[in-house]
């Protein structure tokens, strides 16, 4: 039988003592003769198919001039939104990121203007939007960022499963030690969803709009959607 980070508080001495059991973030628990508890930890994932894409999009002109960098900024600028419009994308889900015009070297004073928005797309778009986007002037893009729109719902799913969990540990955890469970005293939980660290500046498409248009988009498949929830649960032993 398998057991997922379980630990047991049990004090069933003939004498009594004074002792202190505490996680991080966790109650104190006194444990003696007259505070007879069980203790456990539950952690359970739940995932789902995505059914949102956030597409990190943008550009990054040539170095000019500050005129020359901003007028051609303003350029790809207008084009990439307007074939992302174009596209059937509208303006709710085209949010800009990230803006700036930046010094290239100051001994020539050049410059570069770099911009980029996050778009939000159905999964199913997702390459053939950012195609989109590349032939229209984008020449830097990011992680795509893979989620659900009810985030609410999946976060309920994986607390109800760890919730389940870790009653059935404890009903198991009581009837190998011989004692009868009895009523919960308290619990805690948290809820995660993984950390996925934006690369933004690291994928290049080089050629932007000069790009051999021909090419087929990219193969992108979907990631799933993922939440885990953990439970602390202290149960009364009799």
């Amino acid at each position: 039988m398998r057991f997922e980070k379980l630990f047991t508080a049990f004090s069933i001495l003939s004498f009594s003592y004074a002792l202190t059991a505490q996680q991080p973030g966790q109650v104190q628990l006194k444990i003696d003769s007259s505070n007879r508890t069980l203790t456990v930890n539950a952690e359970e994932r739940v995932t789902a198919e995505p059914d949102i894409a956030m597409l990190h999009i943008g550009f990054l002109t040539t170095p000019s001039d500050a005129k020359g960098a901003y007028a051609e900024g303003a350029r790809t600028s207008n084009q990439i939104v307007a074939a992302l419009k174009q596209a059937g994308i509208p303006d709710s889900s085209i949010r800009s990121e990230a803006q700036s015009l930046q010094s290239f070297d100051l001994k020539v004073h050049k410059f570069r203007l770099q911009q980029s928005w996050i778009v939000k797309v159905p999964p199913a778009r997702a390459a053939e939007i950012l195609d989109i986007a590349v032939n229209a002037g984008a020449t830097q893009s990011g992680d795509i960022e893979w989620n659900v729109e009810d985030e609410r719902a999946l976060e309920n799913k994986a607390l109800e499963s760890a919730a389940a969990r870790a009653r059935s540990n404890a009903a198991v955890l009581a009837a190998g030690m011989g004692v009868k469970l009895g009523s919960l005293v308290y619990v805690t939980n948290q809820i995660s969803a993984p950390q996925i660290p934006l690369r933004y500046a690291q994928a290049n498409f080089l050629g932007g709009a000069a790009a051999d248009k021909a090419a087929p988009p990219l193969a992108i498949e979907p990631h799933k959607v993922s939440r885990t929830a953990s439970i602390y649960a202290v149960y009364a032993i009799e």
